[in-house]
């Protein structure tokens, strides 16, 4: 079945609000074995709602609408639904208690217009809303099915989850499953002449990549009658996938992202961190603090973002920023000693590098950085030449820290176990 999204809301086409809510709900219904025909974002104007979902009706099975179910003039989705379909709108009186209840816990003044949320349209099925005020609702009529839900994300995830992929579910004739190979270190284009065997002769699972900051992500998705038979299906690919690309690989998981890999591996191995920043002052850190549980074994961030703070803070001779900038492999690496002489963390990750926009006196091309890593005293320094912005740079940067930090932790464990 095809299933179309309708999501309304002046906000949403000016770009005042991202639209989190069409990743949301695309992902629920291919995974439930549908087929995601087509979004359209549509402004609170009646005529225009009405042409979408006309034109929505048309071509799919299931039309799900988001938002414009709140209690101002310019929330009709409801009533366009209703006026297309001609049907008509009866007080709930369930609903009403609700809302009256709502803002009186709330100690907010309850308007007439509040009582517009407690319409239903006639012979639909109504959605409670345990977040907010605004019901939802599905509708069947001549083939068709509507389903109108909030716009406030965490009103339309708690009512996907508990009425609508039930729901879906007994419309489905299969499911999609997905498994993301994510990995760093290699290009997209690299990523995908590597597979090109795989994707020519693809037929169920499909694979396609996508291109993320710094790093790539492989899609696998196999559709099959039931979950356990689409992951019998995906196995054997994701394991291809993986022995071709080995280190490079490092999750599986939907939910992992790349510091949260590392700060896993640094907690399971009893291993503390230090970091020592110049251009990317500070980013690295952030991304590590980003992660529960990373107090464990986060010691220290600094930035020593001036020459001056590299002296002084990190003990490098002025000498050797005359002779090698500042942004060299000499410097890098005397970052991590420099930080292991104050602290004594297990690793040490250092980065310095020329952001741009423009060059200096050094004549350093724009997007030059170095990044050092001292796993138990033992230093290694890479070279990367990143292209784009400055904030490009340096968010390239981080996510290539992070990746040879990675690689040089299973590194260390590995010659620990062989040695």
């Amino acid at each position: 079945m095809k299933v179309e999204f309708i999501f309304v809301g002046t906000e949403l086409l000016l770009g005042n609000i991202v639209n989190t809510n069409a990743f949301y709900l695309s992902n629920v219904c291919s995974s439930l074995g549908f087929v995601c025909y087509n979004q359209s974002v549509v402004g609170d104007n009646r005529e225009r709602i009405l042409e979408t979902i006309e034109m929505s009706a048309k071509r799919s099975d299931i039309i799900i609408l988001n938002g414009g179910l709140g209690p101002t003039e310019d929330d009709m989705t409801k009533e366009c639904v209703c006026e297309y379909l001609n049907i008509k709108m009866n007080m709930d009186e369930d609903t009403k208690k609700a809302i009256e209840a709502y803002f009186e816990k709330k100690n907010m003044p309850l308007c007439d217009s509040n009582y517009k949320q407690a319409l239903k349209p006639e012979g639909s099925m109504l959605l409670k809303n345990n977040n907010g005020t605004a019901p939802g609702f599905i509708i069947e009529k001549d083939g068709k099915i509507f389903i109108l839900l909030p716009g406030p994300p965490i009103e339309l995830e708690n009512m996907t989850k508990d009425y609508v992929i039930p729901y879906l579910k007994t419309k489905s004739d299969g499911v999609i499953n997905s498994v993301t190979v994510k990995m760093c270190g290699v290009c997209e284009s690299e990523v995908e002449n590597r597979l090109k065997d795989m994707i020519d002769r693809q037929t169920n699972p499909t694979i396609a990549t996508y291109c993320k900051e710094g790093e790539v992500h492989v899609r696998v998705t196999a559709k099959a009658e039931d979950e356990k038979s689409a992951n019998k299906l995906l196995r054997p690919i994701v394991k291809e996938i993986k022995s071709r690309f080995g280190v490079n690989v490092y999750s599986t998981d939907d939910e992992a992202t790349l510091e949260s890999s590392v700060v896993d591996l640094l907690v399971a191995n009893n291993l503390t961190v230090t970091t020592v920043e110049s251009c990317t002052g500070g980013l690295l850190a952030g991304r590590l603090i980003n992660v529960p549980g990373v107090s464990e074994v986060f010691k220290e961030g600094r930035i020593t973002y001036s020459n001056k703070s590299k002296r002084k803070t990190l003990g490098i001779k002025k000498r050797i920023i005359a002779e090698h900038t500042a942004v060299s492999a000499e410097v890098a690496e005397l970052m991590v000693k420099g930080a292991s002489a104050f602290n004594k963390a297990d690793v040490i990750v250092s980065v310095t590098g020329l952001a741009g926009p423009s060059s200096d006196s050094t004549n350093i091309p724009v997007g030059r950085v170095y990044i050092g890593c001292g796993v138990k005293g033992n230093v290694k320094v890479e070279e990367y030449n990143f292209a784009g912005n400055r904030e490009k740079v340096r968010a390239n940067a981080v996510t290539s820290a992070l990746f040879m930090m990675r690689r040089c932790i299973l590194e260390y464990l590995s010659e620990s176990v062989n040695g």
